[in-house]
């Protein structure tokens, strides 16, 4: 089964409640109630990739109020008055930066972040930069980073005073990516992009 597709062996509406309690050695995702397996593991550009930003975002956040996590890291998205146990989104973000630090819990997040980056795979794609742009946005994830190996470009959107995410910018490989949301951190797309 793709990455992209619901996964066929958790049909239903499932909760974080159901979640927890799920012993099968795969990691999953829950947007809306439907289940979202996340295997296989991603590949290997996708894992340097991964570990170059999180490395640059916390030697920078060293000190700093910001706290940066990566995968598996859960984020539970609650409605308004929603137990941990009620909440059906669940998402596992390959990096994640919050500067509320009431936020984290011991079992990793609830609330929105201030920036999330994903790394696009071919079967992540669909749902990354569909569903998920969509959940972000509702939510209030102030940036949202979507980094393509494949077609080494860094697709990056800030939230707006409206709610909704401002147009895009594409950021081609060698361009100096900086963030809105993480005043004063950038990154050289062309070193991100090096084999």
């Amino acid at each position: 089964m793709a990455m992209a597709d619901a996964a066929i062996d958790r049909d239903g509406r499932f909760t974080y409640g159901d979640y927890r309690n799920w012993d099968d050695g795969e990691r999953w995702e829950l947007i809306g109630g439907q289940a979202w397996c996340m295997s296989p593991a991603p590949r290997t550009r996708h894992q340097e990739i991964q570990a170059q930003l999180i490395t640059a975002l916390r030697i920078f956040l060293k000190g700093a109020s910001g706290k940066a996590y990566d995968a598996p890291f859960d984020v539970l998205f609650p409605e308004p008055g929603e137990d941990d146990d009620e909440v059906d989104t669940v998402v596992q973000p390959d990096i994640v930066v919050f500067f509320d630090k009431s936020k984290i819990t011991e079992a990793g997040a609830r609330g929105a972040p201030d920036f999330i980056v994903e790394i696009l795979s071919p079967s992540t794609a669909k749902k990354d930069l569909g569903d998920k742009f969509a959940l972000y946005e509702r939510h209030g994830v102030r940036e949202y980073w979507a980094v393509d190996p494949d077609a080494e470009v860094v697709h990056s959107w800030s939230l707006g005073e409206d709610g909704k995410y401002a147009r895009e910018r594409l950021h081609a490989k060698g361009a100096e990516v900086a963030s809105t949301a993480i005043e004063g951190f950038s990154v050289d797309s062309g070193e991100l992009f090096a084999e």
